[in-house]
């Protein structure tokens, strides 16, 4: 059950509120998990009555939510709600708003949701600040969620910070990362710590790379103007696939508690091995997507695509290699990459290991078997996957690839958004997987001399053809020969032998 509080949504007429936020406080009111006196106060600068409002959210529900809108259900999650009309950019809106809260119908306790854009996180803080809403003095709690991005470089996440770090202390900010809350993020965790057998393998003397890969086969849509000014490694791969990493290199925390486990986070990001300005192109590889033919249908090219500049190079894939300098990790390479229009949707990390020291049965027909490999899939598959090599039945030492695969989900199990126990978490007040402002720092230091590099170079940038994987010349980040990536879940066609 959690905490009797007041849940404030700025920009709650916004696609996030709509699509992620609403269903899943409906999702938390169907399973009974939110306290009986929690309270919702939605602020937009639109104008609704009462019935209004209800009805858009309505419809927000009934076009995200996992089942059907349930009458008596909606009526009890709207007895929570209630809207405050007020433009965040002006000051005398705070007052107005810390009137409102003060009036007795809600609790005192506020988490206050930014579901706004990046540019204007600093400034609402600062708003809230200057109002008085942020002080926990007299008692009650204040906390402030805002959503990635987190500055758009490393400079511009510093200038955030000492903004909002004059109004709020770092356990009250929660800088949230929705893939964080996903579980099957939190299984890599659970995989590692939970089973003993895979400790003593964990490291460089085992294992000879690691690959972190979400691709997505959709464009970027009406998202355009927001991603000529982004692009894939500041969307995707400093934030998602750089937590994802910590996880998969990280040390095992003292404990599960918020501080312990981000602690160790911090470790593996610290502990990154810098990119040099004369190195970025050996570790880093971008590109556009043309166009070309995803799902039988053709489709436009980024430079194509509304409101994107025809001479942009922006760069819709993304493909970084990191070492973690420390005892266990020295040399194994992280290739991270992320893209859309690609040939397949998958999340996976994928971990390969290293060939025997000595090939024993020198008289089969492959002599060197491909490596064992630990596929842990995200999406679409949720499961857990080791490939080892087997002799074939029969009478010749013939040998094969197969397969040990485990769904991490079963039929009748509950599915649930990441949205619905991030929020419980912030409610409750457990930020374990909530990202400090060191983690963020970190992170943007690790690939700020890749983001300067490709600032400066503006002339050319690879493409490939939409519906398809990336270019060959992607290949260069590869330490060894054999070093590819593994894009799909199932097995390559190994030669003769093979499953």
């Amino acid at each position: 059950m959690t905490e009797d509080c007041t849940l404030v949504i700025f920009g709650a007429t916004g696609n996030l509120a709509q699509v992620k936020l609403f269903p899943a406080l409906y999702h938390l009111e169907a399973t009974g998990l939110l306290d009986p006196g929690l309270k919702i106060l939605c602020t937009g600068r639109s104008e609704f009555d009462r019935e209004a409002w209800l009805a858009h959210v309505a419809a927000s529900i009934e076009g995200h939510a996992r089942d059907e809108l349930k009458e008596g259900l909606f009526q009890r999650f709207c007895d929570r709600i209630s809207y405050f009309r007020g433009d965040l950019s002006l000051p005398d809106t705070y007052d107005e708003l810390k009137r409102e809260l003060a009036n007795g119908d809600y609790p005192r306790n506020h988490v206050f949701y930014v579901a706004m854009p990046p540019a204007t996180y600093g400034d609402i803080v600062e708003n809230l600040g200057e109002s008085q809403m942020l002080d926990e003095a007299d008692g009650p709690w204040r906390r402030v969620v805002i959503e990635k991005p987190f500055g758009s470089d490393l400079e511009s996440a510093r200038n955030l910070q000492h903004k909002i770090a004059r109004h709020l202390r770092e356990h009250q900010t929660y800088r949230i990362d929705h893939y964080m809350g996903k579980a099957m993020v939190q299984n890599v965790l659970v995989s590692r710590f939970a089973n003993l057998m895979l400790e003593p393998l964990w490291n460089r003397n085992y294992i000879d790379q690691v690959q972190i890969t979400r691709s997505e086969t959709v464009g970027v849509g009406s998202r355009a103007g927001f991603y000529e000014n982004t692009g894939a490694l500041r969307d995707m791969l400093q934030s998602h696939l750089m937590q994802m990493m910590a996880l998969v290199a990280m040390e095992p925390p003292v404990s599960m508690d918020s501080d312990d486990l981000r602690d160790e986070k911090v470790k593996v990001l610290k502990s990154i091995r810098p990119i040099h300005n004369s190195a970025v192109s050996a570790h880093a590889f971008r590109a556009q997507y043309a166009p070309g033919t995803v799902g039988g249908e053709s489709v436009p090219g980024y430079l194509e695509e509304p409101n994107v500049d025809p001479r942009s190079v922006t760069e819709t894939y993304a493909a970084l290699k990191l070492y973690v300098d420390n005892w266990r990790w020295r040399d194994v390479p992280f290739y991270l990459r992320t893209g859309k229009r690609m040939a397949e949707a998958r999340t996976m990390v994928a971990i390969c290991f290293k060939q025997p020291p000595k090939h024993f049965f020198r008289s089969v027909h492959i002599e060197r078997p491909p490596p064992n490999w630990l596929i842990m899939s995200m999406s679409p598959e949720e499961s857990l996957r080791l490939e080892i090599t087997v002799k074939e039945p029969g009478m010749t030492m013939q040998t094969r690839q197969i397969s040990l695969d485990a769904p991490f989900r079963c039929e009748h199990d509950e599915r649930t958004d990441a949205y619905e126990g991030l929020l419980l978490d912030v409610i409750e007040g457990d930020n374990s997987l909530f990202l400090r402002y060191d983690e963020v720092e970190h992170a943007w230091r690790v690939v700020d001399p890749v983001l300067r590099a490709w600032s400066s170079e503006r002339d050319y940038i690879a493409t490939h053809p939409a519906g398809q994987w990336e270019p060959a010349e992607v290949s260069r980040i590869f330490d060894k020969p054999d070093h590819h990536w593994r894009s799909m879940l199932e097995p390559e066609k190994w030669p003769s032998g093979s499953c």
